[in-house]
């Protein structure tokens, strides 16, 4: 069997550290806590944990942070995690079952990435991140936000979530470590192009934005992932400025970097629809119904788009077109993915409210 280490860096985090060290505590076989200059009682509680508890000044540097969590760790392999993530049971009895079967010679083990949930409490955005480490392989970190650790070696992805559950977050953190990062005169590599345009469309700045994510995919480098999300956000970014002819280009542009993702269907679906031309419409999202859900992605999954968001579409665009069968059709489809959802729900009180002969 093999032994964990768990390496943290947390800053002011009293009020989810114990939650994220309590699903863990019995699973991993070290916790090592490097605090960056936290003021509240983070501390105090990650004592109850465990006694390696080390301070790291903060410089503005995920990556260095991290990489001196690691350099303590002791154990086979090194897992990190944030303050605001937890194991829940059902992957927790998975991860006890890796440990005991993992072949030694796996120097990387990839594991979901649960970021985004509905009203539900469903999953609606996740992706697969590098998370478990072997530790005499010295892996370290890169960049100093939005910190990576290149892939390489003895790679194998299993089947066991974590589960980000945010309360909290620094508003412009990331987007201040960018801009001064450019400040000093640092030249953004080609994959921080692509994360700066985020962090400025997440905070407003969308007409930069839409110079940044243009610079990305104008480098025609990049990962392939990062491209389609780019091409996503700056149709987003354009339709914020009512500049629909580019988001139509910047839509379409992202058919270029592979098969076409369920996700931009859909938001293709959505730009016909907004001009009532709902035939149009219903290709789109007929199209996303039809496409398969990438299997252990790296990059970005917005699961509704891949099943329940077309569906309920083409719900409302056959009811326009009036092929009122149809439609009933595809708010069934829909309750497959979501059965209580307001909207099924709302559609089919309404089905059954009409005549049969309209149906």
């Amino acid at each position: 069997m093999i032994t964990v280490s768990l390496c943290m860096i947390v800053k002011n985090e009293q009020d989810t550290i114990a939650r994220c060290l309590e699903s863990v505590k019995d699973i991993v076989d070290e916790i090592i806590i490097v605090d960056t200059g936290s003021t509240d009682k983070t501390k105090d509680i990650a004592n109850a944990f465990t006694s390696k508890i080390y301070d790291f000044e903060w410089i503005d540097d995920f990556s260095a942070a991290r990489n001196y969590s690691f350099s303590k760790a002791e154990m086979d392999y090194i897992m990190w995690l944030d303050a605001d993530d937890v194991i829940l049971e059902e992957d927790r009895i998975k991860f006890i079952k890796m440990k005991e079967i993992l072949p030694q010679d796996v120097d990387i083990v990839v594991m979901q990435y649960n970021t985004g949930f509905d009203h539900m409490g469903n999953v609606i955005m996740s992706f697969y991140r590098e998370r478990i480490f072997k530790r005499i392989r010295n892996f370290k970190w890169n960049d100093c936000i939005h910190e990576y650790i290149c892939l390489t070696g003895n790679i194998t992805c299993v089947n066991i979530c974590i589960t980000h559950k945010k309360i909290h977050s620094e508003a412009g953190r990331n987007l201040r470590i960018f801009e001064k990062l450019i400040s000093q005169g640092s030249e953004l590599s080609v994959r921080n192009l692509f994360y700066y345009a985020r962090e400025l469309l997440y905070n407003g700045k969308t007409d930069d934005a839409i110079v940044y994510f243009n610079k990305f995919l104008d480098t025609e480098q990049g990962w392939v992932e990062n491209k389609i999300n780019a091409c996503d956000d700056l149709a987003k970014c354009y339709l914020m400025k009512n500049d629909r002819k580019n988001a139509l280009k910047a839509m379409l542009r992202s058919f270029g970097y592979g098969i076409p993702r369920a996700e931009i269907c859909c938001q293709l679906g959505y730009y016909y629809m907004h001009d009532n031309d709902y035939k149009t419409a219903s290709f789109w999202f007929e199209l996303a119904t039809r496409l398969e859900k990438p299997e252990y992605s790296l990059g970005f999954v917005l699961h509704d788009f891949w099943g329940y968001i077309p569906n309920i579409e083409l719900c409302v665009c056959h009811f326009k077109l009036g092929n009122i069968k149809e439609s009933l059709k595809y708010n069934n489809k829909a309750a497959e993915y979501k059965p209580d959802d307001p909207s099924v729900l709302y559609n089919k009180s309404f089905f059954k409210s009409i005549s049969c002969n309209e149906l």
